[in-house]
């Protein structure tokens, strides 16, 4: 089903029922993709900016798989002087971890974050966020959806 709007003084509404049928699967392989890049992407699916009937307080957005996620790149000195910190609240435990420790550790960890960080801070953040569906190396558990290439693949 196609939305498309023939008269534009009229609202159009989405059924959240149909909303929830019409949610498309995305497949992206993040192998030599660089980060911000990539998560600018992702953002824009799983809010749902590109579709007709986008709309700030609606939950319209899709899905999105990535794979090879330890394999993305960054450009410049980002991997040795960007910065994460955490801070439990109390005196003295701000702990701090380069981009090159987090890569090591949690690569997908880094682009959760990344992918969170532009999302709008609003109730509907967590409930986007789930629909975003990591792994590290190729294999994954979503074969059987019809997935779609996100970046010219």
């Amino acid at each position: 089903m196609r939305f498309t709007k023939t008269d534009l003084n009229r609202t159009l509404y989405v059924k959240p029922d149909v909303m929830e049928k019409e949610r498309q699967w995305y497949f992206v392989d993040a192998a030599g993709q660089t980060l911000w890049r990539l998560a600018a992407e992702i953002a824009k699916k799983i809010q749902g900016k590109h579709k007709a009937h986008s709309c700030d307080f609606w939950d319209c957005g899709d899905f999105v798989v990535v794979t090879n996620v330890e394999q993305m790149k960054f450009t410049g000195y980002k991997l040795f002087n960007k910065m994460y910190h955490t801070y439990s609240g109390w005196k003295g435990n701000v702990k701090s971890k380069s981009l090159e420790e987090m890569m090591n550790s949690n690569p997908s960890k880094v682009l959760w974050l990344a992918v969170r960080g532009m999302l709008p801070k609003n109730k509907l953040r967590k409930k986007r966020m789930k629909r975003l569906k990591m792994f590290v190396g190729a294999d994954h558990s979503y074969e059987k959806m019809t997935l779609i290439p996100l970046m010219g693949e």
